[in-house]
């Protein structure tokens, strides 16, 4: 099997050396904007370098992955379903719903395979997590509190180009949120900060935001997140029910110092970012793909599991923006549906870690999000 791999920047490096170490993986062509900066990752990997992203395609691959910049992950998506080829790709599919809409019209047309990388679903805490909520080992759940701060900002010059703090950094918990619960989110009221470093004013974003979430059951979750952490990487999710709570991400690592007496001391070594924090999961979610090109498991995260993402995301910033409540299903109003129908169809249909599939529909304004079918 041969793999094209777009972009080795940091984590397409990190992608790259999963798969140039796996058995079932015969050879890699690796690609990137900077071609330099591709040579000297194939060379350090024994791999091959392409001068272009054309190359990956001329040459012949079994299957691509995406981990350029976002403004690149539509259109690389299309050509590939054009060309028939499985994808991964790194979240999110676009920035904004027309390009995720479109991107998964072609992989639906096509009928392909369309892998987000939400690696939080392979991560040992979250997983975790989910089987404690699907045991009914807390009892009914009420409450999710859930966090994701990085210690220092993002270059300036990326800000613009990221999508803001939901679409970006919070999109992730937004995923993991309904895929621990097996629950959609209904309605979210948002807001944010740009009192920090002047650069998050001048690109439009926040660099600290807050989220209050209602869930279809009436679960209550309050999501934060913040881009000046100087403490540490510090990515938390609690759940609270009738009979039990846990926790995600609280260990000896975990960037946090107790003001009581008899409290645990500060980290010695506290997470430096998100590479680190989530290395395991980052390899298992590649080899994830593998399997699934094999056809030895379902596809785990597929695209509408990313769309879905999205609308939160996009819902949040809307509440942001006008200062109101918003449903994540009013947001499918304000824009045209995709150029054909989205179906489910293969292993790109498939849902979560139960692999059901999802009934065919349409993402136009009419569709309806019911309970997440991924509860298992």
């Amino acid at each position: 099997m041969r793999i094209g791999v777009i972009g080795t920047g940091r984590l397409g490096t990190v992608h790259a050396s999963t798969l140039s170490r796996h058995r079932d993986v015969g050879s890699l062509i690796l690609t990137d904007a900077d071609p330099v900066r591709a040579q000297e990752l194939a060379h350090r990997l024994g791999e091959t370098a392409a001068p272009s992203v054309d190359e990956i395609f001329k040459w012949g691959v079994d299957a691509v992955v995406i981990t350029t910049s976002t403004s690149a992950h539509a259109d690389l998506i299309g050509r590939a379903a054009r060309s028939r080829l499985p994808v991964f790709c790194e979240k999110p599919i676009a920035l904004d719903l027309a390009g995720t809409l479109q991107a998964l019209a072609e992989v639906e047309a096509a009928g392909t395979v369309l892998q987000m990388g939400f690696q939080r679903r392979f991560d040992a805490g979250y997983t975790g997590a989910r089987e404690a909520v699907r045991s009914r080992r807390l009892g009914r759940l009420h409450t999710v509190r859930a966090m994701t701060c990085d210690p220092s900002p993002p270059p300036a010059d990326w800000l613009p180009l990221s999508g803001g703090l939901f679409r970006d950094t919070m999109i992730h918990d937004f995923d993991a949120l309904r895929w621990v619960t097996g629950r959609e989110i209904v309605d979210v009221y948002a807001t944010g900060s740009d009192a920090g470093p002047a650069m998050f004013r001048a690109a439009g974003d926040v660099d600290t935001g807050a989220a209050v979430l209602t869930l279809d059951d009436g679960t209550q979750a309050t999501l934060t997140a913040t881009r000046v952490n100087g403490a540490g990487y510090d990515v938390r999710m609690e759940l609270a029910g009738e009979q039990d709570t846990v926790v995600v991400g609280l260990d000896d690592r975990t960037p946090l110092a107790s003001t009581e007496p008899t409290g645990p001391p500060a980290a010695d070594r506290p997470w430096t970012g998100f590479l680190e924090r989530f290395a395991a999961a980052y390899e298992a979610e590649l080899r994830a793909f593998v399997e699934l090109l094999h056809g030895e498991r379902p596809n785990p995260c597929d695209g509408r599991e990313a769309l879905r993402a999205l609308l939160v995301a996009e819902a949040c910033e809307l509440s942001r923006r006008e200062r109101r409540p918003v449903r994540p299903a009013e947001i499918l109003g304000e824009i045209p549906p995709p150029a054909g129908p989205l179906r489910s169809s293969g292993a790109s249909g498939a849902s979560g870690a139960s692999g059901s599939a999802r009934p065919s529909s349409s993402f136009g304004p009419s569709t309806s999000f019911g309970p997440s079918e991924v509860r298992g």
